[in-house]
This record gives C-alpha cells, sequence and structure tokens, in this order.
C-alpha cells in the first residue's frame, strides 16, 4: 500500500507545467521569420515552421508547455501604428473591430502577445508641426502619439506580456534617405524614451538584426535588391533569436 501511494504521489508529481499561451500577429516579414529556413514547398505540404519547431524542441528538453500561434493581422490592412492604435485603442472593448480582436478579447486568450508593423512603415515622411494621433499619415509626429497610446493601452493588462517588434525597413533601392534617416529616429526613441524597463512590454529589435547598425536592410538579407522582404538565410538565422527572445519573455527571464 505504502508503494502504490508513492507511486501515485511521484506521478501526480510529474505533471506537464501549465500552458503558456502565445500568439504573433504579422504580416509577410513575420512570416518569413516564423518559417525560417523551411522550402517554402516543405511548409506548404507540411506547414512546418523553424518557430513551431524550436518551440517543440524546449519543450520536450525543458518540460515546458509554451505554446505558439500565428495570426495574420490586421486582417485586411497593413500593420502600421496607426492601425494597431486604431484597432487596440480608439475602437476597444470586447467585440472585435472589422473583424480583427481587440485587446480585451487578446489577453482573455493569450499570456504573451507579439506585434510587429510592415516595412512600408518605414516609408516617413517630414512632421508637419500638427501631430495627429487619428491621423494614418506615416509621420515621427504622429507615431510617437499613437505609440505612446498603445503604450497606455498594454499597461491596463497587467498580467499579460507584450512583445513589440522594432520597425522594419526597407532597402536602400526602395526608401529615400531622409525616410531612412526617420525610420532610425522613431528606432532610437522607441528603446531609449518610449521603452520603460520593469513592465509588461519587451521591445525586441528587428530592426538592428536587418541593419547591423545602418540605414537600410542590407541586401545580403533581402529577397531581392529591390525586395525589401528578408531571404531565407537569413530569416533561418533570425528564426531561433526570436523564438528564444520570446521564452525568455514568457519565463521572466527579460526585465
Amino acid at each position: 500500500l505504502i508503494i502504490l501511494i508513492a507511486v501515485l504521489f511521484l506521478g501526480c508529481s510529474s505533471d506537464p507545467k501549465p500552458m503558456t499561451k502565445i500568439i504573433f500577429l504579422h504580416h509577410s516579414t513575420g512570416q518569413a521569420i516564423w518559417y525560417g529556413g523551411v522550402n517554402r514547398y516543405v511548409r506548404k505540404l507540411t506547414d512546418k515552421s523553424d518557430v513551431k519547431s524550436y518551440f517543440n524542441q524546449y519543450n520536450k528538453k525543458n518540460k515546458t508547455n509554451h505554446v505558439i500561434t500565428k495570426l495574420s493581422f490586421p486582417n485586411a490592412k497593413p500593420n502600421y501604428p496607426y492601425d494597431y492604435y486604431n484597432i487596440w485603442v480608439k475602437n476597444a472593448g470586447d467585440k472585435p473591430y472589422m473583424d480583427d480582436p481587440t485587446l480585451e478579447m487578446l489577453t482573455s486568450d493569450y499570456d504573451v502577445i507579439i506585434f510587429k508593423h510592415c516595412f512600408p512603415g518605414s516609408l516617413i515622411q517630414e512632421d508637419t508641426g500638427n501631430p495627429d494621433i487619428n491621423s494614418n499619415e506615416k509621420r515621427i509626429e504622429n507615431y510617437k502619439l499613437q505609440y505612446s497610446a498603445l503604450k497606455a493601452k498594454m499597461l491596463e493588462f497587467p498580467d499579460s506580456k507584450f512583445i513589440m517588434w522594432t520597425p522594419a525597413v526597407h532597402v536602400k533601392n526602395n526608401i529615400s534617405h531622409e525616410e531612412a534617416l526617420r525610420t532610425n529616429e522613431i528606432h532610437k526613441w522607441l528603446l531609449n524614451e518610449w521603452d520603460d524597463k520593469g513592465d509588461n512590454i519587451y521591445p525586441w529589435d528587428f530592426y538592428m538584426y536587418e541593419t547591423e547598425g545602418g540605414l537600410y536592410l542590407l541586401d545580403k538579407y533581402a529577397r531581392a535588391i529591390d525586395d525589401s522582404h528578408p531571404n531565407r538565410d537569413f530569416s533561418g538565422r533570425i528564426s531561433p533569436l526570436f523564438s528564444q527572445f520570446v521564452i525568455d519573455v514568457a519565463e521572466g527571464k527579460i526585465e
């Protein structure tokens, strides 16, 4: 009887850890990193991705239960700062906005929410001196208002964690020098002024991986010199770095 009780106790104590539910909101650049180095024909047949493979291997090795899924977001629009502001702040609530889930909905289903911006968001125009939070014009003055409103909104959900990619940027052939400088400026502002250590928001510096400290997506990392999507070699190298960052945030290893 004593042996039986001991076996039952040990069996109960080996139950897997609670599930951590993670969602990655993205469009094409995010999808490239999601699949990583997986050949496009293989992923069409199997839906295999480097991110999912990394999570599966990590869970098996560490006896964790981190589950990550992805969602094209917004469903029918680009994902610039204005779009997130429009859905999550201006049209907040318990019901979808234009079929897209609000933060109230996402935080009820997921522990970690990851979001990114499309590289055309780097085509930032000169400021007018009249910032407008409700404007979809790509200007630093508008971006700062929208990012600040998004930050305030995310802080309303202290039990959730948010990972925001720093801006994706164009290759040199697809952007002016002035636009690239403005993207670099908003990138620095996000990391040095907008971000606060110790809260529930964690920037992941995708911009630095793409540019290596320059102003453009390096040609060697792009699909072509006039295509600002990351290529498969770059995506395959970055995918595990992204995956581990997400896991570290989920496990509270990053401030």
